[in-house]
């Protein structure tokens, strides 16, 4: 019997991508960050506008996408979705070229149980075939013909209209 295919989003879903940009913010922005670092839905792609220009090239530095840390049960519950499904990690690293290679050591380190044949990066992830996308973005999610599961990151918590798991145990508790 064939098994049934997993496509999984690496940023704000096995990768903290929202931790990494309250580090760079600390370290890298000379104002009060005190009250904005600690509201759980900040978005980095509307705080802090008079910034705007410098926080768009932090995704840009080497470093930023290999300095990342895994967002908790994330390698567990994945390794153990291997046993059951076909699992893809999929990524849009296209848009910034320097993370592919980071991308690609950060899988190693973190996912050495997921073989680079299963690593897909991408632009539009439309065209990825699985009966399950786990993703934060609903840009990813709204075209995809499979099963939706929309991962909770500060930048969504509005969006409706999706199966949302707001963490891998509930991932693990859905698809285990």
């Amino acid at each position: 019997m064939k098994k049934q295919r997993i496509a999984i989003d690496m940023d704000d879903v096995l990768a903290d991508a929202n931790g990494r940009f309250r580090e760079y913010a600390i370290n890298h922005l000379s104002v009060d960050l005190s009250a904005s670092l600690d509201t759980p839905n900040l978005s980095w792609e509307h705080a802090f506008p008079e910034h705007q220009p410098l926080i768009r090239t932090w995704i840009r530095n080497e470093g930023f996408f290999a300095g990342m840390q895994v967002l908790p049960d994330a390698q567990e519950v994945v390794e153990r979705l291997t046993h059951r499904y076909e699992v893809f990690i999929v990524s849009a690293a296209m848009e910034f070229p320097l993370s592919m290679k980071e991308k690609l050591e950060w899988m190693n380190q973190h996912f050495p149980f997921i073989d680079w044949r299963f690593i897909v990066f991408c632009g539009h992830k439309y065209m990825i075939k699985a009966d399950y996308l786990i993703d934060d973005h609903e840009k990813n999610l709204k075209y995809f013909e499979g099963h939706p599961l929309l991962f909770s990151a500060s930048h969504n918590l509005d969006l409706q209209g999706y199966t949302r798991v707001n963490n891998w145990r509930e991932v693990e508790a859905m698809l285990l």
